[in-house]
């Protein structure tokens, strides 16, 4: 077998879905597009099956799409290492298994794929390598990015023409619209995605919405904005599938999507309201406008991220159109002002649907993540 065919990437549950929706589109997309052998090690399979249903929670070990998903357990039942180690967003790999990388006579490439951001230090730092303090191993820092400097973002081959295709189709938009139990959208109704953490200023925001001269369909995945939506409401908790009407404004819960449905629902929406890691990078690939809810990180770290990408993202914009994606972004992430804000961001939608799709072009062009990632590895074995 060619060097580099076997590939492990471990990955720590922290934030439900980003951490965990990264890996496995990771590893999806390296045994599907370059043919490898990848095993997935996770240790909360439970955060796994709403975005992959064929899971089983009950299995030690189990195929799906390709990759060899193991439960990740302690004490580590101990393996052969494979040749590429992916350590996804600096989660400590066993120490049984750092062992035996050491005492390969041939030894793997260790990476850690590293969190998103866009802060200017990340292409000076991507790629550079560390010394394990007592083994004779190399760990290599890996960073997607924004920029030619960085690995890139997750991104499937031929995802944008499968984007466009459905964005174009009436017909295609509108079967997924019934598929999920809903109408084709009216004229001058505007559909909006709604995808968070909690936040004391919904209610604000659902209330600007309700008094919009447009109709506003708001549509939320199960998640934890829901408690928000059912205090808007007035009620004690909201159903999935349940519809609910206040002024021009309809709020529906969705049931949990997979990823490929996910990919359908932002490409169909108007506007997506996303958050995390893995939410973030979708709805840039949905080339639509949208709205990111940042981790909250202890003494406001997320902050700095919010800006620099912000900086980034904005960059070229007219000034008036900056000020109101500042502005209302800042206010979403704060939990206030969020209602007021939502005018001044809006009425740019004709510039920013432009924007979107000019930014999802750009990226594009600087290459995807994972094949970035395996000509990285492939240098260095």
């Amino acid at each position: 077998m060619a060097r580099g065919r076997r590939w492990d990437i471990f990955c720590a549950v922290v934030d439900n879905y980003g951490d965990i929706g990264v890996s496995w589109r990771l590893a999806r997309q390296l045994a599907a597009e370059h043919g490898l052998e990848v095993r997935l090690w996770v240790d909360d399979l439970s955060s796994l099956q709403p975005i992959l249903p064929e899971i089983s929670c009950g299995l030690e070990v189990q195929m799906a799409a390709g990759v060899e998903v193991h439960r990740w357990t302690l004490p580590f039942r101990p393996v052969e290492p494979a040749e590429v180690v992916i350590e996804a967003f600096g989660c400590a790999l066993p120490a049984a298994y750092i062992e035996a990388m050491a005492a390969l006579e041939c030894r793997p490439v260790w990476v850690n794929l590293e969190y998103l951001s866009a802060e200017k230090w990340v292409g000076e730092y991507h790629g550079l390598s560390s010394p394990h303090p007592r083994l004779p191993l190399l760990k290599y820092f890996y960073f997607p990015g924004f920029t030619p400097e960085t690995g890139g973002l997750l991104v499937e081959s031929g995802l944008a023409q499968r984007r466009s295709a459905f964005q174009s189709s009436d017909e295609r938009k509108n079967t997924f619209w019934r598929s999920i139990g809903l109408p084709p959208p009216k004229p001058e109704e505007i559909r909006i995605s709604l995808f968070g953490y909690e936040n004391p200023d919904l209610t604000g925001l659902l209330a600007a919405w309700s008094a919009s001269a447009a109709p506003i369909t708001c549509l939320v995945p199960e998640g934890r904005l829901v408690a928000d939506v059912a205090s808007f409401l007035s009620l004690p908790g909201v159903d999935s599938g349940s519809e609910h009407k206040r002024g021009n404004l309809t709020v529906r819960v969705l049931p949990f999507m997979d990823q490929v449905r996910y990919d359908d629902f932002l490409w169909a929406c108007d506007c997506n309201f996303v958050r995390g890691e893995d939410s973030f990078v979708r709805a840039q690939w949905a080339a639509r406008p949208f709205v990111w809810h940042i981790y909250p990180q202890q003494e406001d770290a997320h902050w700095v991220k919010l800006w620099a990408f912000l900086d980034c993202y904005c960059a070229g914009l007219p000034v008036e159109v900056v000020a109101g994606v500042r502005a209302f972004w800042q206010a979403w992430n704060k939990g206030e002002g969020a209602g007021a804000a939502w005018h001044g961001f809006w009425q740019h939608r004709a510039v920013l649907e432009q924007h979107a799709e000019q930014w999802a072009d750009d990226l594009l062009r600087q290459g995807g993540l994972a094949a970035n990632l395996v000509q990285f590895c492939n240098k260095r074995l």
